[in-house]
């Protein structure tokens, strides 16, 4: 996955704010894209769909890797994320205004050796058959984890002991991501807009 630019970020954010809000009020989500869109956002991508609510987690789904376009992908994580993640009930509609969107834009896996994992910078995703684990980059960094801790942890969500890594059957797998979410613009707006001036009113 080639780098995505503030504008097709904020293009991704949208899409998936609309599969949430078409998701949670029982809505058809209706998706094209015009036949010059962007490069970026019709290759095949991996993808995660993180809500919040305030500081809590309130859903996470992604995909790896797949067959469809990068802005599908978005679509039917965001969709996923609001109303399939067995960790939550459903989002109502009530909640709405309060969920922030987080992507995390995904890099193609590729295996790598233990000692070059680095923390905070690789997810990975750890596998023996059809099983596997995976967390994201900002997992590590949110809990100051070392590589062999973010091992142990991926090892751990994927059902396995947490020593399973060092198994020959284990493949390990790393991938980097591209994060942002909808308060990253709000503050760019926000910026852009400067101080009021003196004399007038920002209000409406």
């Amino acid at each position: 996955m080639s780098s995505v630019d503030n504008r097709e970020r904020k293009l991704l954010l949208e899409v998936a704010r609309l599969a949430v809000t078409a998701a949670v009020e029982r809505r058809e989500s209706l998706l094209a894209l015009p036949q010059d869109a962007d490069a970026a956002l019709v290759s095949f991508g991996g993808a995660f769909v993180t809500l919040h609510r305030g500081r809590r987690l309130r859903g996470c789904i992604g995909q790896i890797a797949s067959s469809e376009s990068l802005v599908e992908v978005v679509a039917y994580c965001a969709k996923a994320a609001a109303l399939e993640d067995p960790r939550f009930r459903p989002v109502q509609p009530e909640e709405l205004s309060e969920i922030e969107i987080e992507l995390s834009i995904l890099s193609r896996p590729a295996e790598i050796p233990p000692e070059r994992i680095e923390a905070g910078r690789h997810g990975l995703m750890v596998s023996q058959g059809w099983r596997r684990g995976v967390l994201l980059p900002q997992v590590a960094a949110e809990f100051q984890w070392t590589a062999e801790r973010l091992l142990e942890e991926t090892c751990i969500k994927a059902g396995f002991e947490r020593d399973a890594w060092k198994d020959a059957e284990t493949k390990i797998q790393a991938f980097t991501a591209e994060v942002f979410r909808e308060s990253d613009f709000r503050a760019e707006a926000r910026a852009s807009s400067g101080p009021a001036q003196p004399g007038y009113s920002t209000s409406t």
